[in-house]
Order: structure tokens, then C-alpha cells, then sequence
């Protein structure tokens, strides 16, 4: 287990790579902790996790919602947890987002922990601070800024994942090797997601790489003022479709970043656009689809990072290399087809 400190502007946080699950108790006081996680991953590892005292809501994006985040709260009344409790979030995006929630607001702030379990986690939900709830088909309006003590790195629970859930997992790591890391960029393009499937030592460094490379973004700007901003690269008309339609984030990011490459290439003059398409697709992800231009405008002109008629968008000038442009809404309306 190799442990690495974050030191944020409000907190503290602790990395530990190539850790174990089994490590928690070494992080966490079993007897005021309380674990939250989903049905997939609670019947995945069940033997791992019916050892502590557990949460556990349905599993998937649609749980991300006022309501789960009630009966959470509730739960944790009639379990009687107090603000010397624990809430660890063990699973995926969905579930750090609610467990860093829930523990920031419940009783006016409990401490949390993550254990990510899905690739998607390891790399991006579970860093940065950021937690928070969707409202109906608006993502993530609704959350707060609030660091975790400590996130655990147990790459064994990726033996479990779907394919679905690796190539989830690899739109973030595109994402991030897009906007800021031009080696990773063509290492990936040597490489599929069946490789790292199979080579557990490669699988952790990218893990630790991507982690971070995000958390460097992060110490850099917290509250999102400037630096931040390109790591929404792919996510303002993705979020917009992930909802409306079901996507997963990874496949909705993934064609939000081939909008935003295109549109990089014709105001920018960006020219590796046929390249990162090309890795996009080679990940198993799509780079394109059909949707109700009206409706996904509707949903972006109400967009978090919108200003008034116009809404920062991440462009790319080159491979590394990110950019944020304020852009008219009519503009993005014009341009998508």
C-alpha cells in the first residue's frame, strides 16, 4: 500500500494505491462507520462488505436524487449515527457523489471516506471534493465542495466490472490525457481496453496517473475559478445527453468530447481531431448519435457553467492542451448537427 498526502485549501485528504480492502479497518473505526454502497457492488464483494455496517440503495445514476438521499439520512437516524461517525462510500461515481453529499450536510458535517470500485471512480469521481445530486434532468445541481479523509485504491475490485463499466472508465482517462497529458495520449493509442484488462501493473500506474493528474488540477484551483474548467472537456453537451437519453457517463462524455473536438478544430484550428476520434472508438465508445436538437439546448441554456446567454466551453488547441471559451448558446446551437 503506497499512501500519498493531498493537502487541499480545506482539508486533508490521503491516497492509498495498491491497497486492499482489507486495509479499511486500519482507516476507519468499524464500530462508528458506516458504509454506503449499491446492490451491484454489495453483491459483487458480499463477503467483503457484510462485515461492516452497511447502506446499501439501488444501483445507477437514477439514485442520485433528493429522494435516495432521504432515506440515507433517515437510515443513518435509526442507526443512530452521530457526529463522530464515519460514512465510507464504497462504489462507483453515483455513490461517492452521495456518500461525500450525505456526509457533508448530515448533522452539519460527519467525517467520509471513498472506496472506489469501478474505474470510472478510481480515476475522476471520487477526486476533487466535488459531491452532489442531480434535479430531475439536470445533472449535478445540487452538491457541495468537500474533501474526503482518505480514498482507497484496490484495483481487485475491477476484476468484477463489466466491459460496459472499463470503457465507462476510459472516457475519463481520454478526457484527461486530451486536455493535459500528450504521453498518456499515445500510450493509449498503443493499447485497447482488453490490455489493461490483463496487465495489472500498467492498470495501476494509469490508475495512479489519472488520479493525479486530476488532483494536480484541483490543488491548483478547488472552487473552479479558472484551471479547473478543462476538466469538463466533453461534459457540457454530454451531461446534456446522459440524462435525456440513459447514457452512461462514459458514453455521453465520449460523444460530448468528439462535439467539442470538432468544434476545437473549427475555431481553433485544432488538427488532431481525426486522431482522438480514432482513440475514442478504439476504447469501444461512441463519437456520435441522434437527439432532439431543441430539447439538449434547453437543458444546456440551464447548464452550471452557463452566463447569462453564453456557457464556457473547453476546446483543445493541440493534444495537452485545453482551453476555455466563453461561448454564445446560439453559437453551440448553430454548430451542432
Amino acid at each position: 500500500m503506497q499512501k500519498k498526502t493531498i493537502r487541499f485549501s480545506t482539508a486533508i485528504t490521503h491516497y492509498y494505491f495498491d491497497a486492499s480492502f482489507a486495509g479499511l479497518k486500519e482507516l476507519a473505526d468499524k464500530k462508528r462507520t458506516i458504509v454506503l454502497t449499491d446492490e451491484h457492488v454489495f453483491a459483487a464483494h458480499q463477503k467483503k462488505l457484510s462485515r461492516w455496517n452497511c447502506i446499501v440503495i439501488p444501483a445507477g445514476e437514477s439514485s442520485k436524487n433528493q429522494k435516495t438521499v432521504d432515506f440515507v439520512i433517515q437510515t443513518l437516524i435509526e442507526k443512530g449515527a452521530d457526529r463522530s461517525t464515519m460514512l465510507v462510500g464504497a462504489g462507483g461515481g453515483t455513490i461517492s457523489d452521495l456518500a461525500g453529499y450525505i456526509a457533508s450536510i448530515y448533522l452539519r458535517g460527519i467525517a467520509f471516506g471513498f472506496v472506489p470500485t469501478s474505474l470510472l471512480a478510481m480515476v475522476d469521481a471520487s477526486i476533487g471534493g466535488k459531491n452532489g445530486i442531480n434535479v430531475g434532468l439536470y445533472k449535478n445541481m445540487v452538491g457541495t465542495l468537500n474533501h474526503p479523509q482518505f480514498i482507497l485504491f484496490d484495483r481487485r475490485f475491477l476484476d468484477t466490472l463489466p466491459q460496459s463499466e472499463w470503457q465507462n472508465g476510459f472516457a475519463e482517462i481520454i478526457k484527461h490525457a486530451a486536455i493535459a497529458n500528450v504521453t498518456m495520449f499515445r500510450e493509449l493509442e498503443q493499447h485497447d481496453v482488453s490490455f489493461y484488462q490483463k496487465k495489472t501493473k500498467e492498470t495501476s500506474a494509469l490508475i495512479r496517473t489519472n488520479a493525479l493528474l486530476k488532483t494536480k488540477v484541483v490543488v491548483k484551483d478547488e472552487r473552479e475559478t479558472n484551471l479547473r474548467r478543462i476538466l469538463n472537456f466533453g461534459h457540457t453537451l454530454g451531461h446534456a445527453l446522459e440524462n435525456l437519453y440513459d447514457l452512461s457517463h462514459g458514453q455521453a462524455i465520449s460523444i460530448g468530447m468528439a462535439y467539442a473536438s470538432q468544434l476545437s478544430a473549427s475555431l481553433m484550428g485544432f488538427r488532431d481531431h481525426d486522431r482522438l476520434i480514432s482513440l475514442i472508438e478504439q476504447y469501444g465508445l461512441p463519437v456520435r448519435m441522434s437527439f432532439d436538437k431543441k430539447r439538449v439546448l434547453n437543458i444546456l441554456s440551464k447548464d452550471k457553467k452557463r452566463e447569462q446567454d453564453k456557457i464556457r466551453f473547453i476546446l483543445l488547441e493541440r493534444l495537452g492542451k485545453a482551453v476555455v471559451e466563453l461561448l454564445p448558446i446560439q453559437k453551440i446551437a448553430d454548430t451542432i448537427e
